[in-house]
């Protein structure tokens, strides 16, 4: 991407700016079609020429935030990727104190869910400290968004509906879950939620689990 000019040059740093913000809507518009864009498709969608997109995919290129497939189609790079992990235990932590008291007010095991490729991925984990016995999931577990609470609750999410959803014996026979969608947070999709080996309060357990989503929208914007 082009460098800032001299300092106290105005013009230059809203070049330079205008250069960012292309560069990261370019990044959103690839990551929002999964066949991947042609170069004329991303000029057309950001209003600029197909010059312009070239130098913005060539520096973006260089840093491995995209790549161009056998087709030459322009996809997300493993760059994307390195950053996102890097970013995870950040979100992990600004999560932790709200499933904490998640885990400890339903008496079952709280979960951050995160989508990755696709999927819904355990990102943080924390069981209740009281009771005999509970659901020990696995940090990093995946499953489909289709199936289980927490997937469930982020597609639901996507159309704006922060209610609590509830499903039984849908990942685990005899496990019962109840989760919400973290909404706010840029660039982010995700559901916080309990799961536990005995059917749940739906109405109490789902209010403290929108409660808790909530929280941690509030913690990681």
């Amino acid at each position: 991407m082009e460098t800032a000019g001299p300092a106290g040059d105005p013009a230059r740093g809203g070049e330079t700016a205008r250069t960012l913000d292309r560069g990261l809507r370019l990044l959103h518009l690839v990551a929002d079609a999964p066949s991947g864009l042609t170069v004329t498709e991303a000029a057309n969608r950001l209003g600029i020429g197909r010059a312009a997109v070239y130098r913005l995919v060539g520096a973006l290129t260089g840093h491995g935030m995209l790549r161009r497939d056998g087709e030459g189609r322009l996809r997300l790079g493993a760059g994307v990727l390195h950053l996102a992990r890097r970013a995870q235990p950040l979100l992990a932590e600004g999560a932790l104190p709200a499933l904490r008291r998640l885990a400890e007010q339903a008496g079952a095991t709280a979960h951050l869910t995160v989508v990755e490729g696709g999927e819904g991925v355990a990102l943080a984990v924390v069981e209740p400290s009281w009771t005999s016995f509970h659901v020990a999931y696995r940090t990093g577990a995946r499953h489909p968004l289709e199936r289980g609470a927490a997937g469930r609750a982020i597609l639901a999410g996507r159309s704006g509906d922060a209610a609590p959803v509830s499903t039984a014996s849908e990942l685990q026979a005899g496990a019962y879950g109840v989760a919400a969608p973290v909404l706010g947070v840029a660039g982010l999709e995700a559901s916080v939620g309990v799961v536990a080996l005995a059917p749940l309060d739906v109405e109490a357990v789902g209010a403290q689990v929108l409660a808790a989503a909530e929280a941690v929208a509030a913690a990681l914007r």
